[in-house]
């Protein structure tokens, strides 16, 4: 095993060009803003594109692609007491001569983005014992403080990163040291103000938003446990001191909350969520920053929430400064499926009668693209209301239509009838058949029920927290879709502890929804032999064009490799996926995600794969590519360490691909 600190000059790098590497870092730092950086956000530029200028690897030399470092961690999990749920999904961001990252535990790491050689590394100490709801950690954000003057000052330049305990941490990008006068010894406590119903299921998974001198956090809410959660209140602080500047609740908390007429005031403040624990964006330009809400509580029961539950499923814009509301607009009404808006929204211009509008590219995990003029929420694309199926559950009232974009939808909407089933085996088609048949189905949008529903898109995309590429220039929008429908069954309470105690359902996730008349029981529609019972592909990347309002493409995303019985070869039949990709200026979208472990190349223009790369681990985590060295070499990064709930192989690694040192010499 390489060990941690050794890890970059292992894979070969010469003392020589590490010494002048050294001598340069000053004048690297110096320059390396997050603004100015190849990839100073989590989302690669403040817009949230995912798109890089770089094409030193492009479409005619991807294929002599090679690793040229890796780091580990070193972070497994050990003593957590829920590993299962363990992901490593961070995608690292340089700055200041640096790659900052963080282990799903919150330990933050720098490194030599030239060699992988670890800088410093903080941990803040999370207690292991405790059962958090998701133990996931997508990246950090950078701040530097105008106000200092240049050179050695500490805390000038700050990492900021939120934790599974619920604190907001600010570090010295410098040595990882916190930043003591911000909070209390570094760090500010989340919790205060929120009504904590259970410890560990109020988190902070994704990185803040940084506008100005306010740091803006939502928070991650453990899903299910009950009517009355948590609040998903946003809030901003002085990024100096820590302290609170303003705050927002998506649920209205009185009166004169501008979501109050459409919620019965009772119910309001009995219910939580409706939090946004997605990436948020900001429009510096306009100082605004543009929020994905989720659910409120509980996901699949609203009979105690009325409504359509406005501002929860929603896109909230804010006026970065304050808090203060700008505009929303509700992607899904009275939400019974999960359907939480998880992708970053992304910012652009889009062309609007051949000339450049402003806008805001939302996806969301029902497989649609919404996308709005930015400082006043018009759609650009009409948005439809559609009449959508109602609820047969006694108690329940189902919202009679739902928002449909008249872009072309990432998967398909209808049905999936029993005429569908699919499978490798006439024995395995015929129990998915079966299956089919007997559960509630009338395409998206159909209500949970107390006989079983066939959730599809199932409640993990769609699109996820992986996101979407915006091509500006081709005004393309690429991204990973999930194909995987869900059974989602609701069960009178007695009848749910029965089961959930039962051990006939392995495979199932049990909610208690507490506080209202029914429990849930939700998974996958598999087959016997563990595949999906609809055909593949299972997971897709796709390519929309925005000028001609089409699909431009669509491939199958990852392969049947180790998850099939031994008599079943291997297929790229397009795999269910957690993660996102990237695209560069070399014709190239960079994409690991799969349940297969590998690192894919697709040319930009047709969806072709050219390359691929197995990694050591799952690759659930966006990767990143930046420049680095005297030479300007450009790298590509992903974090590959598994992810827990999805079942793929789990590992501690970083690594970083480039091409050998005469290609990327001649380019």
């Amino acid at each position: 095993m390489i060990s941690r600190r050794a890890a970059g000059r292992a894979c070969g790098a010469p003392r020589g060009a590490l010494a002048l590497a050294a001598l340069l870092l000053p004048a690297l730092a110096g320059a390396q803003s997050r603004g100015v950086s190849d990839w100073g956000f989590y989302g690669g530029d403040g817009f949230g594109r995912r798109f890089s200028s770089l094409d030193q690897i492009n479409r005619s030399n991807v294929a002599t692609l090679k690793p040229v470092w890796q780091y580990r961690t070193g972070e497994l999990g050990q003593g957590f007491a829920r590993i299962d749920k363990l992901t490593f999904e961070a995608t690292p961001v340089l700055a200041y001569g640096a790659l900052y990252l963080e282990t799903a535990t919150n330990i933050v790491i720098a490194l030599d983005p030239r060699t992988g050689t670890e800088r410093w590394r903080y941990d803040p100490h999370v207690d292991r014992a405790r059962r958090y709801s998701d133990v996931a950690a997508r990246g950090v954000s950078l701040w530097e403080d105008p106000a200092l003057p240049q050179g050695d000052v500490p805390c000038r330049r700050r990492v900021f990163t939120g934790t599974l305990d619920a604190r907001l941490i600010a570090l010295d990008a410098d040595s990882g040291r916190p930043c003591a006068a911000f909070g209390t010894g570094g760090s500010v406590d989340l919790t205060i103000g929120i009504r904590i119903r259970d410890v560990g299921s109020y988190v902070i998974t994704s990185p803040p938003a940084i506008y100005g001198n306010v740091v803006i956090v939502g928070s991650g809410i453990g899903d299910n446990r009950a009517v009355t959660l948590e609040r998903g209140i946003i809030r901003g602080f002085d990024a100096r001191s820590g302290a609170l500047l303003w705050s927002f609740d998506p649920i209205p908390d009185g009166e004169n909350h501008p979501a109050a007429a459409d919620w019965n005031p009772a119910q309001a403040q009995l219910t939580g969520a409706g939090n946004a624990w997605g990436v948020m964006t900001v429009d510096e330009e306009h100082g605004l920053v543009l929020i994905p809400t989720t659910s409120p509580s509980p996901d699949f029961y609203g009979g105690l929430r009325a409504g359509s539950n406005r501002m929860a499923d929603s896109l909230l814009v804010l006026d970065a400064a304050t808090g203060r509301l700008v505009w929303s607009q509700q992607l899904v009404h009275h939400d019974l499926w999960d359907y939480d808006l998880a992708a970053q929204p992304v910012l652009g211009d889009i062309e609007v009668g051949g000339a450049p509008v402003p806008a805001v590219i939302q996806a969301t995990k029902n497989g649609m693209l919404f996308v709005f003029e930015r400082t006043r929420g018009r759609a650009l694309y009409p948005i439809v209301e559609k009449p959508v199926p109602a609820s047969h559950v006694p108690g329940e009232t189902a919202a009679a239509t739902q928002p449909f974009s008249t872009l072309p939808p990432l998967l398909p909407l209808g049905p999936v009838l029993p005429t569908d089933a699919w499978g490798v085996t006439f024995w395995d088609r015929g129990k998915c058949r079966d299956r089919i048949a007997s559960l509630r189905n009338e395409g998206i949008f159909t209500p949970p029920d107390l006989g079983g529903t066939l959730e599809t898109p199932g409640y993990a995309g769609g699109v996820d927290w992986g996101g979407i590429v915006f091509d500006e220039q081709r005004q393309r929008v690429i991204t990973a879709v999930n194909r995987l429908p869900m059974v989602v069954t609701l069960l009178p309470r007695a009848e749910w502890a029965r089961q959930a105690d039962s051990g006939e359902y392995p495979h199932s996730d049990f909610s208690p929804q507490t506080g209202a008349p029914y429990g849930m029981r939700r998974e996958p529609l598999l087959s016997p032999l563990g595949l999906p019972c609809i055909a593949p592909p299972w997971g897709t990347l796709v390519s929309v064009d925005l000028r001609r309002h089409r699909i431009a493409w669509q491939v199958p995303l990852g392969s049947t490799e180790g998850r099939t019985p031994w008599f079943v070869p291997d297929r790229t039949f397009g795999m269910p996926h957690m993660g996102g990709p990237i695209a560069t200026a070399g014709d190239l979208v960079f994409v690991g995600a799969a349940m297969d472990s590998y690192l894919r190349a697709f040319d930009i223009e047709t969806g072709r794969e050219l390359w691929k790369w197995k990694l050591p681990a799952g690759g659930q985590a966006t990767p990143m590519t930046y420049r680095a060295g005297p030479d300007q070499r450009q790298y590509v990064v992903i974090s590959a360490g598994g992810h827990g709930p999805l079942g793929t192989p789990r590992g501690d690694y970083v690594i970083a691909f480039a091409l050998p040192q005469k290609a990327a010499a001649t380019h």
